[in-house]
């Protein structure tokens, strides 16, 4: 039998080894608690919505330097920053469980996301690319060069507290900006433990400029000053779609730029062809990893009715059978869901979803001794007559809806039939019908997978999505370019001052 862990004892010797000055997180008036067993963590000293537009002044100060320091240079810091990041691996995954309830392995890959894309960070620090571009005046060059921004304000919601952080600051950092980081109120620990860190990075550097980064803890009063400020360039911002509603016409107000990584109703189809023991694991993570609590879980499956008869009652079985308790003292694979909220939301679509004919396997709560203020649950498989209802609508929670189709083009149709677009996958060994669903016509996602499901992005490629879940892209491939802007530039080294066009102004 597991050893009992005291949650908030754990938790201040993390923080303690990871450098947070316990005056932050004790002796304030908002409470932070651990999912893991419901009870109250710290208390932290929340910043007011004046002392947040201070922080922001101060930000852009340090971005005035910051922007003139070389960007390879700048990569040299985010390098030293993936080097603590390792060195405290162990503990921040571990304050990750405690604060999100993610299973270790979970806790633990997260912080590796982390390291991932400080190591592409650093390669981009010496990759930020302009273009040279055919100009058709002679004795001219035309070219493209990308400069700083200024001020990254960054939003994170709490199912990944800290990845959704460095996704940004890493970029952000290398491309020449300062960071100001709003968590999650759910999860502000996590965050004061990144920027320790990141700290330590900074201290070994030398010479950079103060409140380069900054961290507000607070409410929505502390998110709106970010939101508002004339000297925030850049939002990023990932959360709900009623966040994003609310975030991007504000920024767009003062004609700054956003980034918006909103919510997701992530849909797959399983083909006649598909390999089943594949599609069986990748669905099983897919829609039960992190309690389903994830942007790219697993929400909807269309299964051929070939194949529905052989790969349902498999599912069914994994999720009768799937261990679910307490990430730090079991190694069960399902966490607790995040608070009360999180559990009553999760039981009112379930209760839509059988007004609708649907049949629930799973979905009710499981006990954990000692720990009545946890929400831990089955994941729940629902097998819905038809896609409606709560199917339609994305429910932060662990709940599978499984419908049967027949034709490809309907099912397809059905796949984009909703508000969200963010993550899909295709279970087929058909090239036709894998290709049709990458096509232009096919899933009108920003990730579609073939055999894969559809969560588990790797940091290389542009992370986001379509539709309601705000089109913005974060991490990988070019997405750097949203930190920067772009300015093109024409160099005459002539002696003659032709006009574009052919456009003749000649004056006496």
């Amino acid at each position: 039998m597991s050893k009992s862990v005291d949650v908030k004892q754990e938790t201040a010797a993390i923080l303690d080894r990871l450098g947070v000055p316990r005056a932050v997180w004790t002796g304030g008036r908002m409470a932070s608690f651990s999912p893991v067993s419901g009870e109250e963590i710290a208390n932290l000293k929340a910043v007011t919505a004046a002392e947040a537009g201070a922080a922001i002044e101060a930000a852009h100060e340090a971005f005035k330097e910051w922007r003139l320091v070389p960007a390879p240079k700048r990569g040299e810091l985010v390098r030293l920053l993936g080097e603590e990041l390792r060195a405290a691996k162990a503990d921040l995954g571990r304050l990750v469980s405690i604060e999100a309830g993610k299973i270790t392995s979970e806790g633990q890959g997260e912080v590796q996301e982390m390291i991932d894309i400080c190591d592409f960070a650093v390669g981009l620090s010496r990759q930020l690319y302009g273009l040279t571009i055919a100009t058709e005046r002679p004795g001219h060059r035309m070219m493209e060069t990308w400069h700083p921004l200024g001020v990254v304000g960054i939003i994170s919601a709490f199912n990944f507290p800290v990845a959704v952080w460095s996704w940004n600051a890493a970029l952000a950092l290398v491309c020449g900006n300062a960071i100001v980081w709003k968590p999650s109120e759910k999860t502000p620990l996590t965050a004061l433990a990144s920027q320790a860190i990141l700290e330590k990075a900074i201290a070994r550097f030398g010479a950079t400029p103060k409140n380069l980064s900054t961290v507000l803890i607070g409410d929505r009063a502390a998110g709106e000053a970010l939101v508002d400020h004339p000297k925030v360039a850049l939002v990023s911002a990932t959360g709900s779609t009623r966040m994003g509603k609310e975030v991007g016409p504000r920024v767009a107000k003062r004609f700054a730029r956003s980034i918006l990584e909103l919510g997701g109703n992530n849909a797959g189809i399983v083909c006649p062809s598909a390999d089943l023991d594949m599609a069986l694991r990748a669905i099983a993570f897919g829609a039960m990893g992190t309690a389903g609590q994830r942007c790219t879980t697993l929400r909807r499956l269309f299964v051929h009715d070939s194949v529905y008869d052989q790969l349902v009652p498999r599912l069914k079985k994994a999720y009768t059978s799937v261990s679910v308790g307490n990430p730090l003292e079991t190694s069960a694979l399902v966490g607790p869901l995040i608070d009360k909220a999180a559990f009553d939301g999760m039981q009112k679509a379930l209760g839509a979803a059988k007004a609708e004919g649907g049949a629930v396997t799973g979905g009710e709560r499981v006990a954990e001794a000692g720990k009545e203020t946890a929400y831990y649950v089955k994941p729940a498989i629902v097998e819905m007559p038809k896609q409606s209802g709560p199917v339609l609508e994305e429910t932060f929670a662990p709940i599978l809806y499984v419908m049967k189709y027949s034709d490809f083009d309907k099912a397809l149709e059905d796949h984009n039939a909703v508000a969200a677009g963010l993550s899909s996958s295709i279970f087929t060994l058909n090239v036709q019908e894998a290709e049709r669903f990458l096509a232009v016509d096919g899933s009108d996602c920003g990730i579609a997978n073939v055999n894969i499901g559809t969560s588990g992005a790797e940091i290389g490629g542009a992370f986001g999505g379509e539709k309601e879940t705000g089109g913005g892209r974060e991490s990988g491939s070019d997405a750097w370019k949203a930190y920067m802007r772009r300015a093109t530039n024409t160099v005459n080294y002539s002696k003659a001052l032709p006009l574009a066009q052919g456009v003749s102004f000649d004056i006496e």
